[in-house]
């Protein structure tokens, strides 16, 4: 008998501890809600119609410690979530809209089997604007208007641990004050693309392969001469092509880039300033009457080490910042002298359609010699730092 009462305890020590894990089962879902809504109520409701919470394993960065080789996903409504390249043999798929509520069934969450491919677009077009004008103004002054536009372009291709990333920026500005001619105050014309191949699944490095072009698209001046062109379309045009490595850190923003084996090409299509020697080519070669004997190069090649490093995040609440610094030396031509090439920009996002910028252009070349002018004649001297800094308040549209 004695030995049947133990048993009968046991059998109904069982049975309490299944009802009362059952029950708090039953209560998990109400538990998590109610201890984030402690802790963060003024997003409680967003996240209830949320269907990427913490029930599912998606959750708050502050509130996720995942593995250092996490990569990470974050969702318009500022959750994270584990995220992962897509596999080879399945496209993406488009976003779903719900209304999903966490205290009903977990399995009835919708099932997405729109196919929207491999590919990701980025299309973004944009008009800063500045005026000034004054009437009957004591303090004086003069009317101005300037203006910018610019467009980014972006197209990403990924499949497995693939990435093909292409980006075009251009970019145009001009400015009138008064009486005085137009004067163009910006001119860009820039593609990147990137083809990489990721070495492991949980690594953050990549085998990668960049192109760099950048040129121009009108004639560019030292002001007040408009008579000599100091550059044009493609005087000068960059190419760079290089292979290497890129770590990339998807938490922090930051990437770096690594490569040992860069290709740079500098081409001056316009003969006038090929002949000058404009921008690194050889220029032409005269005799003692000053008529040319042999026309100076349209192109100069280098071979040499390039480090860049590029952070973009958002720091503050609708503020935005994305730098890049960029080293090169040539191997063969005086190996140890830098080119610099440092970007700096700060978005800041009033609405979807209004942003204000702040931006600023650091460039330092050895082999970009500075023209100037002195008593009305234009002289060449040696290599400076150039810098350029603008202030932008404008429209965006995104397409």
């Amino acid at each position: 008998m004695k030995r049947f009462s133990e048993i009968n305890i046991f059998l109904f020590s069982v049975v309490l501890g299944t009802l009362n894990l059952t029950a708090k089962s039953t209560t998990l879902e109400v538990i998590v809600t109610d201890t984030i809504a402690k802790k963060n109520p003024v997003d409680t409701e967003k996240m209830r119609k949320n269907p990427f919470n913490m029930i599912n394993g998606f959750m708050e960065r502050e509130d996720y410690t995942p593995e250092k080789t996490m990569s990470f996903g974050r969702d318009e409504n500022g959750f994270i979530r584990p995220e992962v390249f897509v596999e080879k043999a399945k496209p993406k798929l488009a976003k779903i809209e719900t209304k999903f509520d966490p205290n009903n069934q977990l399995s009835a969450l919708p099932v997405n089997y729109d196919i929207i491919g491999y590919w990701e677009k980025k299309d973004k077009i944009g008009l800063d604007f500045n005026q000034i004008a004054f009437v009957n103004w004591s303090a004086g002054g003069e009317n101005s208007i300037s203006g910018i536009l610019k467009g980014d372009f972006s197209r990403k291709y990924i499949k497995g641990r693939l990435i093909w990333d292409n980006k075009l920026n251009v970019r145009y500005g001009v400015n009138k004050q008064s009486d005085r001619e137009m004067r163009k105050t910006d001119d860009v014309i820039e593609i990147n693309s990137t083809f990489g191949y990721k070495s492991s699944l949980v690594s953050d490095w990549y085998y990668v392969s960049k192109l760099n072009f950048k040129t121009q698209f009108t004639d560019g001046f030292n002001y007040p001469n408009k008579d000599n062109p100091v550059s044009s379309f493609f005087a000068p045009a960059y190419l760079f092509v290089g292979v290497g490595g890129e770590y990339f850190s998807n938490p922090t923003g930051m990437k770096y880039y690594v490569s040992p084996l860069t290709y740079k090409a500098t081409f001056v299509l316009d003969q006038t300033l090929a002949n000058q020697g404009a921008f690194g080519v050889d220029p032409a070669i005269y005799d003692l009457e000053g008529n040319i004997i042999k026309k100076g190069k349209n192109s100069r090649a280098e071979v040499g080490i390039l480090l860049s490093s590029e952070w973009k995040r958002k720091i503050f609440t609708n503020i935005y910042i994305d730098t890049k610094l960029t080293l090169y030396s040539d191997y063969i031509n005086n190996f140890g002298n830098i080119n610099v090439l440092w970007d700096l920009k700060l978005d800041m996002k009033v609405n979807d359609f209004v942003q204000a910028s702040i931006g600023m252009n650091l460039v330092y070349d050895d082999n970009i010699k500075t023209k100037v002018q002195r008593d009305g004649v234009q002289v060449i001297e040696g290599p400076k730092v150039q810098l350029k800094q603008t202030v932008g308040v404008g429209l965006v549209y995104l397409f």
